[in-house]
């Protein structure tokens, strides 16, 4: 099935500084994909080396609502937080701009133009921002990140949680508040080696016909 690009010829639009970014509508997520909660446990690893390849509409979409989207009527989500604060936001970082996860919408909303990747290797690099500096705040950034971990576990993705980065910049250029607070960045992307294998397949089937 061939990729879908409709979200990245909105992110390239700001590439070419012609146009802002624009409000990206992501699809429903697929709940039926991915393996076994214990496969996926057991298969969770930390990755440092992505392919260059950008992901899909469908892995983007489904990514950010496993991370912390709405799975319940009343709004609650797929990640816990203390009280039901649901302190924790989403912003997800491609080369040509960064975008708040709006969970209640399941849209990418455009926050700034700049790459503010910490990683550049990585197709995008999802930042856990707490709304507050509070002292459940990290905690509930650690629940968001496992989320994470075990979506990309079930789908065959590359993640690693990090805490090195730039806050400062991360902070003027999300144009974050006084009260919060950048605690976690996690780049998420296709494995490298699997990706140069899919290639170089689909190269030799192509020659061979």
């Amino acid at each position: 099935m061939k990729k879908m690009w409709i979200w990245c010829l909105l992110i390239c639009a700001g590439a070419a500084q012609a146009a802002p970014l624009a409000t990206v509508t992501l699809l429903t997520p697929d709940k039926t994909r991915g393996t076994a909660v214990m496969q996926a446990l057991s298969e969770r690893k930390s990755t440092r080396q992505f392919a260059p390849d950008k992901l899909t509409m469908r892995d983007l979409s489904d990514l950010l609502w496993a991370a912390n989207g709405v799975n319940r009527p009343d709004g609650k989500r797929t990640a816990p937080s203390a009280l039901n604060r649901q302190d924790i936001e989403v912003y997800a970082a491609f080369e040509a701009g960064a975008y708040r996860y709006d969970a209640p919408s399941h849209t990418l909303m455009p926050v700034t133009e700049q790459d503010v990747r910490p990683v550049k290797e990585a197709p995008v690099v999802l930042l856990l921002v707490a709304k507050e500096d509070t002292d459940y705040a990290p905690i509930d950034a650690g629940i968001v990140a496992q989320n994470i971990y075990l979506f990309c576990s079930g789908v065959g993705l590359a993640t690693v949680t990090r805490g090195s980065m730039d806050t400062e910049k991360l902070y003027k250029e999300l144009k974050l508040t006084g009260k919060q607070k950048v605690i976690l960045n996690q780049p998420v992307g296709y494995f490298k080696k699997a990706a140069e294998a899919f290639k170089q397949d689909k190269a030799e089937k192509k020659s061979a016909q």
